[in-house]
């Protein structure tokens, strides 16, 4: 009897630890809803995945562009464009990355204070949700903009070296 007691503690334990929040420390984040990786992603202008419909169909970004430069045999000219094309497109997004940061922490304050209410709530959310819709499109048009910079035997090598294989449609416009 004592061994089934012991074994059903084991598996109400075993449960107990399994039942445990997938959140489970992330309480002492400074700002609950953003990991220190995305906070550092944030300042520093990265796309964080935003652009992944563009990526994944066709649209190169130009930093992916400009690491693979020498595979893909870029000009000077195209080097010059790319080079350019990132340095505006992180002086947009860092900006923006810097914004949703402090709305989030807003949000998060809000909540932590006990000053949240429906009205705050929504006007926060809201700004966030613009800030994020800037944020990605900051991102995507710079995909759409190096698409059309390269030429498609170079799109069908950007696609390759990134690993999207067969079926890809690593052709983006044509011109």
């Amino acid at each position: 009897m004592k061994r089934i007691i012991a074994c059903l503690a084991f598996v109400v334990a075993a449960g107990t630890v399994s039942a445990q929040s997938p959140y489970a420390g992330m309480q002492t984040r400074p700002i609950k809803a953003l990991s220190e990786q995305q906070v550092a992603d944030l300042k520093a202008g990265h796309g964080m995945g935003l652009a992944m419909p563009a990526e994944l169909n066709g649209y190169p970004g130009p930093l992916h562009v400009l690491e693979l430069a020498d595979k893909l045999a870029l000009t000077a000219a195209q080097r010059n464009t790319f080079t350019a094309m990132f340095a505006s497109m992180k002086a947009e997004a860092v900006p923006l990355g810097e914004q949703l940061i402090a709305l989030e922490g807003t949000l998060d304050r809000q909540f932590a204070d006990r000053t949240v209410t429906p009205d705050t709530l929504a006007a926060t959310t809201g700004q966030i949700a613009d800030v994020q819709g800037k944020l990605r499109n900051a991102h995507l048009k710079y995909h759409l903009t190096a698409a059309d910079a390269l030429t498609p035997d170079q799109r069908n090598t950007y696609a390759a070296l990134r690993g999207y294989g067969a079926g890809h449609r690593g052709h983006g416009r044509q011109h």
